[in-house]
C-alpha cells in the first residue's frame, strides 16, 4: 500500500512543479537536493490526496511511506514526509526517534530541519514517558555533540 501512495505524492509533485520554481528554490534553498518545483500547499495537498485514496494507514505503513518519501534527496518528497509525519505524529512511538534522527542527518537544509524537529520530533519527545522519555533524553543529548545534529538539539 505504501508503495502506490508514495508514487502517486511523487507524480502528483512533479505534476505540480515548475521549471522556474524549482530553479528558484534551488538557487535560495541549495543543499545538493533536486527540486521539483512544486508549492508548499501543492506538497500539503498531495498527501492529502494519497491519503485520502489509501486511508487507514498502520503505524509500520505510514512509517515506511516517509522513509520511501524522504529516500529520494529531492526537496518537495522530503517535505512531503514531514507533512506526512506532522498529521501522524500521535502513531508515532520511542524507537522511530532512530528513523527521524536519519532524517535529521540526510536533511541537507535548515528548511527541512526546523519542520521535522518543531512538528515532530518535538511533540513526540514531549508524549514519551518512563523509559522511553530516558531514551529519547539520552539520544537527544548526544545530538548537541555532533556537528550536523547540532541544530536540531538547539531547536529542543
Amino acid at each position: 500500500m505504501t508503495l502506490p501512495a508514495a508514487e502517486l505524492i511523487d507524480r502528483t509533485l512533479q505534476a505540480e512543479g515548475t521549471p522556474v520554481r524549482a530553479g528558484s528554490e534551488a538557487e535560495r534553498i541549495g543543499g545538493g537536493l533536486r527540486f521539483y518545483g512544486a508549492s508548499v500547499g501543492a506538497v500539503r495537498g498531495a498527501v492529502r490526496d494519497a491519503l485520502r485514496r489509501h486511508p487507514g494507514l498502520t503505524h509500520d505503513e505510514m512509517t515506511a511511506l516517509a522513509s520511501l518519501l524522504w529516500s529520494e534527496p529531492v526537496f518537495e518528497r522530503r517535505l512531503a514526509a514531514i507533512v506526512l509525519l506532522q498529521g501522524h505524529v500521535a502513531m508515532l512511538r520511542g524507537n522511530d526517534l532512530t528513523r527521524l534522527e536519519q532524517f535529521l542527518r540526510d536533511a541537507r537544509v535548515d528548511e527541512l530541519v526546523d519542520p521535522l524537529v518543531a512538528d515532530v520530533v518535538r511533540p513526540l519527545l514531549e508524549r514519551l514517558d518512563g523509559a522511553e522519555a530516558t531514551r529519547a533524553r539520552r539520544i537527544v543529548h548526544r545530538w548537541a555533540s555532533d556537528p550536523i545534529l547540532r541544530r536540531a538539539a538547539a531547536l529542543l
